[in-house]
């Protein structure tokens, strides 16, 4: 509960110091928590936060862009920032070679024969990974070692 926990305590103090756009984004995200706790039958911690804010994130990233093909910096810079409070949330990200070893080791634990195999080799490489690298990033490497 180390992340939910200094969540609740971010959004106080950003109360307190009247940071209006951080307090959106913090509110934002315990919205979203709560959503996924009622879909989901979840209950609220740190896995949860860090799939709610993954998601946020990724979505973030797309929209900049977006914003960068129609030209819009006021949005870009407003985007940004969010991903920088978002990224506040999440695990340290791991280096590319860490990443390089993670799957490695589980390309050899599951011996894949073909590219049909990268479903085998994914699954045991996400939870291995979640919320500190990109899975598309992630999803390339493996691609690319199978092929």
């Amino acid at each position: 509960m180390e992340f939910v926990k200094k969540l609740d305590e971010d959004m106080i103090a950003a109360m307190k110091n009247k940071e209006k756009e951080r307090l959106l984004v913090i509110r934002e995200v315990k919205a979203a928590m709560k959503l996924a706790q009622i879909d989901g039958k979840k209950e609220i911690n740190d896995e949860l936060l860090i799939d709610v804010v993954s998601k946020a994130v990724k979505s973030r990233k797309e929209s900049i862009k977006e914003f960068e093909k129609g030209n819009r910096q006021d949005l870009i810079d407003k985007t940004s920032f969010e991903i920088e409070v978002l990224n506040e949330y999440l695990p340290t990200p791991l280096t590319n070679a860490e990443i390089e070893e993670i799957v490695a080791r589980v390309i050899q634990e599951v011996n894949p024969t073909s590219i049909s195999d990268m479903g085998k080799v994914m699954g045991r490489v996400t939870p291995l990974v979640k919320g500190r690298a990109d899975m598309s990033e992630i999803s390339k490497m493996i691609r690319e070692k199978l092929q």
